[in-house]
This record gives C-alpha cells, sequence and structure tokens, in this order.
C-alpha cells in the first residue's frame, strides 16, 4: 500500500506511540484504520515532506490531530488532481 518494507512499518511502530496494531496469537500484526491513517501521517512526514523520525515525532506531538487532518486534506486534492487531469486527457 505505502511502497516501503514491512521491516519499515514494524520499525516505525517502535519510534511512535500512535501506532499500535493487535497482533493476534500466531503474532500475525492486524492493523485498524486508525493505524493505518497513522502509518499514512508517518509515511507523509518522513518519505513525503523529509522529516527526521524525531521531527516527525515533535511534529505529531505539537500539531496532534491537526495532521491527520492536514494529511486527509492533501489525500484528498491529490485525488482531485488525478481526476482533473484524466478529464483535461479526454477531452478534445
Amino acid at each position: 500500500m505505502f511502497g516501503v518494507a514491512a521491516s519499515l512499518i514494524r520499525f516505525w511502530e517502535t519510534e511512535f506511540d500512535i501506532i499500535t496494531p493487535r497482533k493476534n496469537r500466531k503474532g500475525n500484526r492486524q492493523y485498524t484504520k486508525d493505524d493505518i491513517e497513522n502509518i499514512k501521517l508517518v509515511y507523509h512526514l518522513v518519505k513525503e515532506r523529509g522529516y527526521t523520525l524525531q521531527g516527525a515525532k515533535d511534529y505529531i506531538k505539537i500539531h496532534g490531530t491537526k495532521a491527520k487532518e492536514k494529511t486527509e486534506i492533501i489525500e484528498s486534492l491529490q485525488k482531485v488532481k488525478a481526476f482533473l487531469i484524466e478529464l483535461k486527457k479526454s477531452l478534445p
């Protein structure tokens, strides 16, 4: 989904308190919708915006839920942009 190694997401679990998947009896991780949203936030800050891990932690600590909202807005705008580009291509 994110195009990164599973080991990176497991590493982020240890670094960020907001990522807390449940584990079944076999030890397999079961991510909730909130976990995935939090991973999106960390991915956006670290991979797309270029924050260091400490910088991303500080950003999340300071901005809290606003950081999630900003990520959701960016994601929505990217979808709209992709739609408009496709629409433009289909016009004569």
